[in-house]
């Protein structure tokens, strides 16, 4: 086994929201972890393995085992990325009759952590120095909840900033999906269920939704600024990350009395 800890960032993050990255980074140094982020990282194939490119996802588990395999931790800000070693990799391995890259899969696995998990189980902290005095509601992911469970960490990462800044929406799960053609029956059955979780949010009365999966976030947060409401999205490493020095989130409205401490 390597030496170290890197961030596997993905390459939603990478694209187009770095600073969830730059967050997890930021958090995980201010736990005393020195954090790696190896520039040869690339896609983790999620999207290949779910559109049937078996091959193609076997040359991304190859990639991932090449640039991580000297590391005995790898946090990755995603339950749905960080599913994937687990979930796909060997059997993509076995698609291709590689039996070498399915030893090394099994062997790296166990390795792979979601960022919330590697806080609570591997550093055995909840409370983490984070001051986010704003109302706050948590969307469990689908993957987060099967595919990579992680049961109530995030909630009690949340919580540990106040109780009463932490609002529960009525029902978890279901709304992603990245691609844009869809035939019209399901495009209907989608927008219905992004609706949905729109409505469920706004009931909270947070100010802002905060999820592990920025692709989960950008489709909700697409459906609420479509509809013209004011309840922000963030990665749950962007809240974590802040500190008192930040100071509230400038345009976001306290949680009430004695929110700050």
């Amino acid at each position: 086994m390597g030496t170290g800890t890197a961030l596997f960032v993905t390459c939603l993050n990478d694209a187009l929201f770095p600073r969830s990255g730059q967050a997890a980074v930021a958090l995980l140094r201010r736990l005393g972890v020195e954090v790696d982020f190896p520039p040869g990282q690339s896609c983790c194939g999620q999207m290949h393995w779910n559109t049937g490119y078996r091959a193609e996802t076997a040359r991304l588990a190859r990639r991932f085992v090449e640039v991580f395999g000297g590391y005995e931790a790898i946090v990755i800000p995603s339950a749905s990325c960080g599913g994937m070693p687990a979930e796909a990799y060997e059997a993509a391995a076995a698609s291709v009759g590689d039996p070498g890259l399915a030893r090394a899969v099994r062997e790296l696995a166990p390795r792979v952590h979601e960022l919330t998990g590697y806080l609570t189980d591997v550093l055995g902290v909840v409370e983490v120095g984070a001051f986010f005095p704003h109302r706050v509601t948590y969307h469990p992911t689908c993957h987060s909840l099967r595919a990579r469970p992680v049961g109530d960490r995030p909630y009690r990462l949340l919580r540990a900033r106040g109780r009463d800044r932490l609002r529960r929406t009525a029902r978890p799960g279901g709304v992603l999906r990245l691609r844009r053609h869809l035939l019209g029956q399901e495009r209907r059955r989608l927008g219905a269920m992004n609706a949905d979780k729109a409505r469920h949010v706004l009931e909270t009365g947070a100010s802002v939704l905060a999820a592990a999966d920025n692709s989960c976030l950008m489709n909700i947060g697409g459906r609420l600024e479509h509809d013209g409401h004011p309840v922000r999205t963030m990665h749950l490493a962007e809240i974590l990350a802040r500190t008192p020095q930040d100071g509230p989130v400038p345009g976001l409205p306290l949680a009430g009395a004695g929110a700050a401490r």
